[in-house]
């Protein structure tokens, strides 16, 4: 995850290459229940930020300035009704998904806006540009409002795309030690 970008576009075709991968995400039921709004330059960023952070934030985050320098922001939403209404055609009403959306043991709108966020991230990094993602803290329905977003829409966050420059001082979050294969996959069993 990089959190200090250079100002510098990506060049067009490459910036539409790597929105292109996350159309590839899996889908339940092949519902592709997620849209993005892409935001490029400061004139269209600016929204963006002036909705999900506040004036104290700003002040605090070491990283802000970094931050605000992406050049492209990909703000992503999920569709829950998509979802129901997709699981109410006869090829798959039987899951019995449709009733609403208590009936789903996992929100696969956000599961997959989630897949379309590291396709992004990943595709990033494959063409050479630096990513990360911002997830939704503050600030949903003002950036819904600002966007143009239809208000069934949930934001899920924001892949922030871009060449990485500048300092990107590590957090508390980012010094925490990542857990080894042995403590993350059980073999067999538990």
């Amino acid at each position: 995850m990089v959190r200090s970008f250079s100002p510098e576009p990506p060049a067009p075709a490459l910036l539409d290459r790597i929105l292109g991968l996350a159309l590839r995400a899996p889908t339940a039921g092949n519902t592709e229940g997620w849209d993005a709004v892409v935001l490029e330059g400061p004139d269209q960023t600016e929204p963006f930020w002036t909705a999900t952070t506040t004036p104290d934030w700003r002040a605090r985050s070491p990283r802000w300035t970094g931050l605000r320098r992406a050049p492209v922001v990909v703000a992503l939403f999920s569709s829950p009704a998509a979802y129901l209404a997709r699981y109410g055609e006869p090829d798959k009403e039987a899951a019995g998904l449709s009733a609403g959306l208590d009936a789903w043991p996992v929100p696969y709108w956000d599961v997959d806006a989630g897949m379309a966020a590291l396709l992004l991230l990943l595709g990033a990094v494959d063409a050479g540009l630096g990513a990360c993602f911002l997830g939704n803290f503050r600030g949903e329905e003002a950036l819904r409002r600002a966007l143009a977003v239809p208000e069934d829409r949930r934001y899920l966050g924001a892949v922030l795309i871009g060449r990485a420059e500048g300092d990107d001082p590590p957090t508390v979050s980012a010094r925490r030690p990542r857990r080894s294969p042995a403590e993350v996959y059980h073999r067999a069993r538990w």
